[in-house]
């Protein structure tokens, strides 16, 4: 699978409410599209993302074909420790595409 993209905040306060962005490039074909020939494109989806947050799962979502290419994913986890979260999307053809962000927690809650 393609690349990925994570906005997020580097650092946080204990309880601080962090908001998450997640895209992931990919061509999210449902099937039903013809090419420039007449022939069914071949489906080719994104079907489940996974945000884990310190070794828990936080975020879950699937994916069906009516959503757009390069889906966009957008989230919000409470700042508890520092740790990495890890983002998995898996698609319909075994392809898995995994990035990691650490967020700093600091300071007085």
């Amino acid at each position: 699978m393609a690349s990925a993209r994570i906005r997020m905040p580097a650092k946080a306060r204990p309880g601080e409410v962090v908001d998450i962005r997640a895209l992931v490039f990919h061509p999210m074909e449902s099937g039903f599209r013809p090419d420039n020939v007449g022939r069914p494109i071949p489906r080719h989806i994104v079907l489940h993302f996974v945000c884990t947050y310190a070794g828990e799962e936080v975020f879950r979502a699937r994916f069906h074909p009516g959503i757009a290419a390069n889906p966009f994913t957008s989230f919000s986890v409470v700042a508890t420790t520092s740790a990495e979260l890890v983002f998995t999307w898996t698609d319909d053809r075994g392809g898995v595409t995994v990035e990691r962000t650490r967020l700093e927690v600091t300071g007085a809650g």
